[in-house]
């Protein structure tokens, strides 16, 4: 019975069927999410008010953009400058926290509830609202620094302080990097470290040498994540200083909301979402390209390819 052939149509119901039970993610994929693609694709070539219908401008959009918006260039550099200093902080914090959770200690698991809870709510309005307050002139950061006879200033409303404390807010919600990080661990045999306890390698010596390789892969999926992430930063910078003090905290995607729903210029905006996406799509593109030279893998004989 089992040796039987299956006709066409038996092959056909099971593909109807199949369909059936997918048509819910289906049709929410179609509809919210590749029809707005390609309609902001289509209203990026435009000039759209959401007041008027949209007039055809062709590239004018994207040429005003890289060749005469300053504020572009603005806004790009400090999401360069945010994404190149956030995204290493945040991953070696995570990466010690994770090592010291993953000790073998009583309680370990009240722990590692305690300092992940967090970032349930770290992405929230609520946590941006108090980090302001947090680092403001009057704020907690101040008083205790004033504990020791130091004058505080306003973190935030200072041009070179002011993105420091997104990029610390953001090492802040480390709670999902470190949870990877901390499975990530827990997959590496014992067996190397007490091999290599045996021949008297030192504890740094085991963390470059058996630790960094074996987790390489999920570093590199951290690290793609991270920039991702960190290039469509909009809260934290729009609750916390809203782009400024003298714009050091204007980032890309508050720059592209301005635009959209401040100045209503949504064919504008719209092309710059699609830049947004190719500086996405280049800068994981080069991480996989790079990938090969560090990212190792048990099952492939070591190296990546």
């Amino acid at each position: 019975m089992f040796g039987k052939k299956r006709g066409i149509g038996w092959i056909y119901q099971q593909n109807v069927a199949g369909y059936v039970f997918i048509s819910p993610w289906l049709i929410g994929f179609l509809l919210l999410t590749l029809w707005p693609i390609l309609q902001s694709f289509y209203l990026s070539f435009t000039d759209y008010s959401l007041l008027d219908s949209p007039t055809w401008v062709g590239t004018r959009n994207y040429s005003e953009i890289l060749q005469s918006d300053k504020l572009f260039l603005k806004s790009l550099t400090v999401t360069f400058v945010f994404v190149l200093l956030a995204v290493p902080i945040k991953l070696f914090f995570s990466l010690m926290v994770a090592i010291l959770l993953n000790k073998d200690i009583k309680g370990m698991n009240v722990y590692r509830t305690a300092i992940y809870f967090p970032s349930l709510i770290g992405g929230s309005i609520a946590v941006s609202a108090l980090w302001r307050n947090m680092f403001g002139m009057d704020g907690y950061i101040n008083h205790i620094l004033g504990w020791f006879g130091i004058t505080g200033i306003g973190w935030i409303s200072n041009p070179n302080t002011a993105l420091g404390t997104l990029i610390l807010l953001n090492a802040w919600q480390f709670g999902s990097t470190m949870v990877i990080f901390l499975a990530g661990l827990k997959q590496i045999p014992k067996d190397l470290y007490e091999s290599a306890s045996v021949d008297g390698a030192s504890s740094i010596r085991k963390f470059f040498s058996i630790t960094i390789p074996m987790l390489s892969p999920v570093m590199f999926f951290n690290l793609v994540l991270g920039i991702i992430n960190s290039f469509q930063m909009f809260t934290s910078a729009f609750v916390i200083t809203a782009g400024g003090p003298a714009n050091s905290t204007y980032m890309y995607v508050l720059f592209l909301y301005d635009k959209a729903f401040k100045q209503f210029q949504m064919g504008y905006a719209s092309a710059l979402a699609w830049i947004l996406l190719v500086i996405i799509g280049v800068f994981t593109a080069l991480n996989f390209i790079v990938s090969k030279y560090w990212v190792f893998y048990e099952s492939e004989g070591g190296k990546s390819k």
